[in-house]
């Protein structure tokens, strides 16, 4: 019984071992290449849908297109690197001519420190008394002279 516990604990980990051994790339939204992210010199909406494809996301109010971009290797369940993580924003005038051109690396943003200033909070300074009773007693009566 011990010797077939134990055949069967190694061949576990030979199996854990071996199918950790291939990394897996997951893409995410659109497929961007190097070139693509270099060479940003589009002038109206119609090349821009040429080249990217159509966008991940159109913002109709403020006449933006956003395309979304991620590539995550992922060795095994417990080792995840995402390796780019891009968001192009392309803003359109009347003429469907583009007018600004903005790449976000989210990898860079989510490294961003967040501010830790916090608002003065005046109750919790008070006391016990003045908690439970509110401001009783505290107003002053106006004068009816």
């Amino acid at each position: 019984m011990k010797r077939l516990f134990k055949l069967f604990l190694l061949l576990n980990l030979i199996f854990a071992i071996t199918s950790c051994s291939e990394p897996k790339i997951i893409y995410s939204g659109k497929i961007i290449n190097q070139e693509n992210i270099e060479n940003l010199n589009i002038s109206n909406k119609i090349n821009l849908i040429e080249t990217f494809g159509q966008p991940s996301f159109i913002d109709p109010i403020e006449n933006k297109f956003f395309y979304y971009s991620e590539k995550i290797k992922e060795n095994n369940f417990f080792s995840k690197k995402n390796e780019y993580s891009y968001l192009f924003v392309f803003g359109f005038d009347q003429n469907n001519n583009v007018i600004e051109k903005k790449v976000l690396n989210l990898n860079e943003v989510q490294k961003s420190k967040i501010n830790k200033m916090k608002t003065e909070n005046n109750i919790i300074k008070r006391g016990l008394i003045e908690k439970i009773f509110g401001g009783v007693g505290t107003q002053k009566v106006p004068n009816t002279n």
